[in-house]
């Protein structure tokens, strides 16, 4: 999981720009396929993963309840064999809540590390999904713009990036080169904005105490009065 997030991060971090001026400085827009290709094949195995980790929290998630409801049941019938001054089912009674609570506490832990996880992965294919409609669009105007440089008789030899079209004083070129730039910074910044932004989490749920029985049973003894 580490390493296909990695992955997807080097593309979410690809400087469009430099993308789009490469292309320009080879006359082609092969190295913005390669790019979306990329991008695709990752976006399949996030959305594969997202499913997967998914699929594992809410299974965590249902053992999680279903302990809890467990030890809730047993702090209750604590108090009440300790009512009926059934000590012996009360000292069982307690050792059950005691490793009860412990796997509450193991699953509370584990669920939100795979919460976390699991946001992680869905965070990243939103920016990811941002970065591919951005490239794809700009494909369209990146082939337009290259056949306008082609009937212009601009050489591939002279187009080196976006700063060397906007200077060759032609003003259809120009034009293009700066709507490009301007939808390229819009849209980085739209996705810096996503990487910005974080979900809070719960803390961590603190490892519970274990106490001896005795001490457990005396201190219920003394809040039930008895």
């Amino acid at each position: 999981m580490a390493s296909l997030l990695e992955k997807v991060q080097t593309l979410i971090s690809a400087n469009l720009h430099w993308l789009v001026d490469q292309a320009l400085k080879q006359n082609s827009i092969a190295v913005i396929n390669q790019y979306i290709r990329e991008v695709e094949d990752n976006l399949e195995d996030l959305s594969e993963a997202v499913a997967t980790v998914g699929g594992q929290v809410k299974t965590l998630r249902r053992k999680h309840d279903e302990f809890q409801a467990k030890a809730e049941d047993l702090d209750r019938n604590i108090d009440l064999f300790l009512h009926e001054g059934r000590e012996d089912l009360a000292t069982a009674a307690q050792s059950k809540y005691n490793s009860t609570q412990r796997l509450v506490a193991t699953y509370a832990q584990q669920l939100e590390q795979m919460q976390r996880e699991y946001q992680n992965l869905m965070d990243a294919r939103l920016k990811l999904e941002a970065k591919l409609t951005t490239i794809r669009q700009e494909r369209e105007q990146l082939e337009a713009l290259l056949e306008l440089a082609k009937s212009k008789e601009i050489t591939a030899r002279t187009i080196k990036s976006l700063d060397d079209l906007a200077g060759v004083g032609d003003p259809d070129i120009a034009r293009v080169v700066t709507s490009i730039r301007e939808r390229l910074a819009e849209a980085e910044a739209q996705i810096h904005e996503l990487e910005q932004r974080g979900l809070a989490y719960g803390e961590t749920p603190e490892v519970l105490k274990r106490k001896e029985l005795e001490n457990q049973l005396e201190a219920r003894k003394a809040r039930l009065g008895l």
